[in-house]
């Protein structure tokens, strides 16, 4: 087995009484069991952001998600769909780096409390990061009806195929695998 890729999971909200954190733990809690990766979670409540400048200010002020993302092989951002969009917070956050996202693969969950499963945030995110310099993957994950999902305290009260969340790790262990090797045999080798 080689060594577990690391991925840091960016939960995208800050908002009172989010099920998008539920998701997230669920997420956590069934990669727990894989042998092929360790997830570890950052959550923008913690991001430190200046109330009145979001311009380059705002980067450095974050070392620890940085030293994450330069670390990692991986991410996964889980986002609630807010009026088709995503919260500005998780814009802020993403907004912290650049360099650092170069050639990784992201995987992206959107989470709404309609039938579409946050398609249309997933739509939205996946502009911005191509432009950070991800590399999104084929296959998201879309949690539809959250609130009949999960209590407000995030027990799992409803049903859901838990193997999606393996194919969606699946899919995202085979991208980072190969843009890992892309950075370390083509790119290194160019410098």
């Amino acid at each position: 087995m080689s060594v577990k890729l690391f991925i840091p999971l960016l939960l995208g909200t800050t908002r009172e009484g989010r099920y998008s954190e539920h998701v997230s733990k669920m997420i956590l809690k069934h990669a727990k069991a894989r042998l092929d990766i360790k997830l570890e979670l950052f959550d923008v409540r913690d991001f430190n952001f200046p109330l009145t400048d979001e311009g380059q200010s705002i980067k450095g002020k974050n070392q620890k998600w940085k030293k994450a993302v330069e670390k990692a092989d991986a991410l996964i951002i889980v986002s609630p769909e807010y009026n088709h969009g995503y919260p500005g917070s998780l814009k802020m956050a993403l907004d912290t780096l650049l360099p650092e996202y170069n050639h990784k693969a992201v995987a992206l969950c959107g989470v709404s409390m309609g039938g579409f499963g946050g398609a249309r945030v997933i739509e939205q995110l996946a502009g911005v990061v191509r432009r950070l310099g991800l590399v999104v993957t084929e296959k998201d994950l879309n949690i539809s009806n959250v609130q009949m999902l999960f209590s407000k305290e995030g027990q799992l009260q409803g049903e859901f195929d838990l193997k999606m969340i393996d194919k969606f790790l699946d899919e995202l262990v085979w991208l980072a695998r190969s843009l890992k090797w892309g950075r370390e045999n083509l790119i290194s080798k160019k410098k």
